[in-house]
């Protein structure tokens, strides 16, 4: 009985028998351009269920299925894998998409790889064309370039192997002042950027390394020669299969000059502060307690700064009387500043000083503070009451001058002084002039009102009247403006 024989498969079916178990999609191509075998990836890449789906060959391939390169550019008709394979030239990572035809999207992104395969034996040489699935790896780096575009962060990306910039956002052109073309395909070196202290290496030594960059403050040159500070940070990535490190930046020149202004403001502040003629204290709003005071408040108050610095101001004993204090306080809480608030401030040795105090809320050093202004108008007040009398005792007797003289001699002393008025007694209607003679008399509203028989409302008319065409807004004022002009209400007796 003769022995059964044993025929080894050939070798094309170990080849389809090896490649059934990958996972890229395998395609045999026979020298003839027809499709004669296809694994179930390269099936289910297609979207197709048997090898007819496919095509019996490249030119029924074609009608069913278009390629087209990622900037969606269509493919020559010889430069479709299949026919390059059958002109004998080798398909290496060609990445098409894949589009059925009538469709707008493709159904995969492929990379091809193909060669011609020796046949062996009876079976005939054929062409085996690999489809790789890069669909999700293309649509992340298509969201990856999308991100890097919008992003607002400053960022680019240089290869490791030459430092050559290849990729760089609007983010970091807008920073740096320049145009894309002067940058991308450019040495990292360009940019000339180095750390900003310590001994680090320069920026494109630290990308050729391959490691993670750590946040570091650097010194580049921007498009118009200047350096700009920033810090950056690096992370390795692959693109298109090269080894790359992506650089993202954070402005800091923007924040470095709004620190210098900042501190030559407060440099400004503190000089003016110190040296200021009048005394002047910062308080915190809260509780008024001292932060600091000037010179001319020291001296003044003459007490040292440890002295004064943490009590509150009523703590200080400042004001003579403590409700003007609530008063300016409650005032700086609704309204943030006052402004010539007239009170009477307590020195050393019980001294007592008219002033007009003023305030208002300020930052810090980002802490709402209240800068509190204090001019002395004791001088002042103590020669508006010596000329009030001197101006009574004179007018006891002024019997020998008309009103006339004394009016022009008032109007003459007071001409180019720094708070002087132009208006004069003759300014005044007869009707004002009689309320302003009440004024000067001591008489109330309903005095006036009672003795002239005029309503309440009429002299307050009056009374405002008067106030504006001399420049005065309160009562004293007025007479004291009345007195200088040598006018007090009562008509001069005539010898």
């Amino acid at each position: 009985m003769p022995k059964p024989t044993h025929r080894p498969p050939s070798s094309r079916a170990l080849l389809q028998q090896i490649v059934g178990g990958l996972t890229e999609g395998v395609m045999l191509v026979e020298p003839d351009g027809g499709i004669s075998w296809a694994n179930d990836i390269a099936l289910a890449l297609h979207g197709v269920r048997t090898l007819e789906g496919l095509g019996a060959n490249a030119a029924s391939y074609r009608k069913r299925f278009q390629l087209r390169y990622r900037n969606r550019h269509k493919l020559a008709r010889d430069a479709y894998p299949i026919p390059r394979l059958l002109a004998g030239e080798a398909v290496n990572n060609m990445v098409v998409e894949l589009v059925p035809r009538g469709a707008e999207a493709p159904v995969a992104v492929l990379r091809l790889y193909g060669q011609k395969v020796a046949g062996e034996g009876e079976d005939k040489a054929c062409h085996v064309l690999i489809l790789q699935d890069a669909t999700e790896r293309y649509a992340a780096e298509a969201r990856f370039e999308k991100t890097f575009a919008t992003n607002p962060a400053p960022a680019l990306i240089a290869r490791r192997s030459d430092q050559r910039i290849v990729k760089i956002n609007p983010g970091f052109l807008e920073m740096a002042g320049y145009r894309s073309d002067a940058l991308v395909g450019h040495d990292l070196r360009k940019l000339g950027a180095h750390p900003f202290a310590g001994n680090g290496p320069p920026l494109a030594e630290a990308v050729a390394a391959g490691e993670t960059i750590p946040q570091t403050e650097i010194l580049f040159k921007t498009g118009d020669g200047k350096n700009r500070l920033a810090i950056v940070a690096g992370q390795p990535l692959e693109m298109n299969d090269e080894d790359c490190m992506l650089l993202t930046f954070a402005d800091l020149d923007t924040r470095r000059q709004a620190e210098d202004a900042l501190r030559a403001s407060e440099e400004l502040f503190s000089k003016a502060f110190r040296l200021a003629p009048v005394p002047m204290l910062v308080v915190s709003q809260g509780d008024t307690r001292v932060l600091n005071a000037n010179d001319a408040f020291l001296q003044v108050r003459g007490q040292s700064l440890d002295n004064t610095l943490d009590r509150t101001l009523a703590q200080l004993g400042l004001w003579r009387k403590p409700s003007e204090l609530q008063a300016l306080e409650r005032e700086l809480r609704r309204a943030g500043s006052v402004r010539n608030a007239e009170t009477e401030i307590c020195l050393r040795d019980d001294e007592i000083l008219d002033c007009l105090v003023s305030a208002e809320v300020v930052k810090i050093n980002d802490h709402p503070c209240a800068l509190i202004v204090m001019q002395d108008i004791t001088e002042r007040k103590r020669t508006e009451t010596e000329l009030v009398a001197a101006i009574e005792a004179v007018m006891q007797d002024t019997s020998w001058f008309s009103q006339t003289v004394i009016e022009k001699l008032a109007h003459m002393r007071q001409s180019g002084g720094p708070h002087s008025n132009r208006a004069a007694i003759s300014d005044l209607t007869a009707r004002e002039r009689e309320v302003l003679g009440a004024l000067c008399q001591g008489a109330s509203d309903a005095d006036i009102a009672l003795q002239l028989g005029i309503s309440r409302n009429t002299v307050r008319n009056h009374v405002s009247t008067i106030y504006e065409k001399i420049g005065v807004n309160r009562r004293s004022a007025a007479v004291v403006w009345a007195r200088e002009r040598g006018f007090t209400g009562v008509r001069p007796r005539h010898r």
